[in-house]
């Protein structure tokens, strides 16, 4: 038997995945179109202490995409490559091969979820995952809005970024933010 065409719901799921991370569209940045050019420098800079900075976002959108693959396969899953869970410590500085190996990270598991997501069974798409909250569905929609959650905060903190080495960032630490 040959390869059938994917649901068109499942197709639809899959194709949301990839807008939010790497393809065109039309609402401006995706994740990876936000992390397109940051330097490991860049990645490890906190707006202050005890804030997230790029490299930790990039790493949490890769590991919640290996949760939801955990959630929505029907086949084994591999743990996750790195020790913990939600947030994962980049404190700086970084080398380009540590940053090279989280964004690897970030598409590896990408990858892994679009697959699985072109490989569920429409049949499955109302059925609830994890702790009965969410539906298959909607892990795999709510992945999507995630990408792109997280894209807005890495494009608000590069510019942040500019506006402290400029001193601009002082002047609005300073102000409050207005």
């Amino acid at each position: 038997e040959g390869m059938r065409a994917p649901h068109a719901v499942v197709a639809l799921l899959a194709h949301q995945l990839n807008l939010a991370f790497d393809s065109r569209s039309w609402h401006g940045p995706n994740l990876m179109g936000s992390l397109r050019g940051v330097t490991p420098a860049q990645a490890v800079w906190r707006p202050q202490p005890g804030r997230h900075n790029i490299a930790e976002l990039a790493v949490h959108a890769a590991y919640w995409k290996y949760r939801i693959c955990r959630l929505i396969a029907t086949v084994e899953v591999p743990d996750f490559d790195l020790a913990g869970s939600n947030f994962f410590d980049r404190s700086g500085p970084i080398t380009k091969a540590a940053w090279t190996a989280d964004m690897d990270l970030l598409r590896r598991w990408h990858a892994t979820l679009h697959t699985l997501t072109l490989a569920t069974s429409p049949r499955r798409l109302n059925e609830p995952v994890g702790a009965g909250e969410f539906t298959v569905s909607e892990v795999i929609s709510g992945a999507a809005a995630h990408d792109l959650y997280h894209a807005g905060q890495i494009r608000l903190l590069r510019r942040m970024q500019v506006a402290a080495s400029s001193g601009k960032w002082r002047q609005v630490a300073a102000s409050g933010g207005k």
